[in-house]
């Protein structure tokens, strides 16, 4: 007999709220209190901002750092020399020879399940990604080719953002993966968890707690104020289903660039049950420039972290490089390995 997992939602709440979303920047700046002469009304990157989320950004601040990772400018409209459409080469035959099928790495693949997300991060490194490419109606060309190469042993479910799928989706795509031998666990990459935390229905937490795999849900915050009691009931409902919880964010100018933010977060995802895990560095993607933070910049400030966090709460600080066969740790420098107060 299975026994009933209880969450704080009703099943079909999360996508009422994903239906009432704001999807107009004009829209979202009326209801946080600000003007922006600066902000797009029509981008190429639409605005997508769960109202929960919205209700987390500090009223009357232009430059609250929750509000800069979702409001549409004119500066994604810039055109700066190094930053292109892939910069991570996922385009690549090499790397999306299947349909619905990245490998970047020699034993884990990643599953694009979806093509879209719960919010439009302006950061997005996906955000030209060809998802007409790899729509999810061709995934299983993706799951046979996995059960087909007995070198991969992790399957990350990514997208978009896979939780995204319905329940029943999800059940059944646990349900094929659990079938394949050689797999050991599942990842997801979702930022879900905290900007749409009502999605942690009964038969989502279910199909997680049936699993003969286990479950590694990688969530993405990047600032200590996406965080609050909802959050923390989400994550807790996914804790007890056996679930290991890491965060990764990416250190954005204008957002999560200074020691007392980092510190913030990673005391913040302690409290609410979440290991950090990475700290990335913005990728050059077209039209995110005005987020960059240079490794000298991000040298220091890891170097400050170091000294004040105990080492489980210092994320790694890491890149993605095309062609690398893992992520790539940032290295200090003989600039940066001083005593710096940042």
């Amino acid at each position: 007999m299975i026994t009933p997992i209880e969450t704080p939602w009703e099943p079909d709440l999360w996508q009422q709220e994903l239906r009432q979303a704001f999807r107009s920047s004009r829209e979202l700046l009326k209801a946080v209190g600000v003007t922006c002469n600066q902000a797009l009304e029509k981008p190429n990157f639409p605005v997508l901002v769960p109202r929960g989320f919205a209700a987390r950004i500090q009223a009357n601040d232009p430059d609250d750092p929750l509000l800069r990772q979702v409001l549409a400018t004119a500066e994604e409209n810039r055109t700066v020399p190094g930053f292109v459409t892939d910069p991570l080469e996922e385009t690549a035959e090499h790397v999306s020879g299947t349909a619905g099928l990245l490998q970047k790495y020699r034993h884990r693949v990643l599953l694009i399940t979806t093509t879209g997300c719960a919010i439009n991060c302006r950061y997005c490194f996906r955000r030209h990604f060809p998802y007409s490419a790899h729509r999810p109606a061709v995934a299983q060309g993706a799951l046979e080719a996995v059960a087909a190469n007995t070198e991969i042993n992790e399957v990350i479910l990514s997208g978009g953002d896979p939780l995204l799928l319905d329940d029943i989706a999800m059940a059944n795509l646990y349900q094929e993966l659990n079938q394949i031998p050689h797999l050991q666990r599942i990842r997801i990459h979702s930022r879900i968890p905290v900007v749409l935390p009502e999605r942690m229905t009964p038969q989502l937490l279910r199909t997680f707690h049936n699993s003969a795999l286990p479950t590694v849900l990688v969530v993405h915050t990047n600032h200590a104020n996406e965080l609050n009691s909802v959050t923390h009931r989400a994550l807790s409902t996914l804790k007890a289903q056996g679930i290991w919880l890491l965060n990764q964010s990416v250190l954005l100018k204008g957002v999560n660039n200074s020691v007392e933010a980092q510190v913030a977060l990673a005391e913040a995802l302690f409290t609410q049950g979440v290991q950090p895990y990475y700290l990335h560095m913005p990728d050059r993607v077209a039209g995110t420039s005005h987020f960059f933070v240079t490794d000298y910049e991000a040298a220091k400030l890891y170097q400050s972290m170091q000294a004040i966090l105990p080492g489980f709460l210092v994320p790694k600080l890491v890149r993605e490089v095309a062609g690398r066969a893992h992520k790539v740790q940032l290295e200090l420098s003989s600039q940066t390995q001083q005593d710096f107060t940042y």
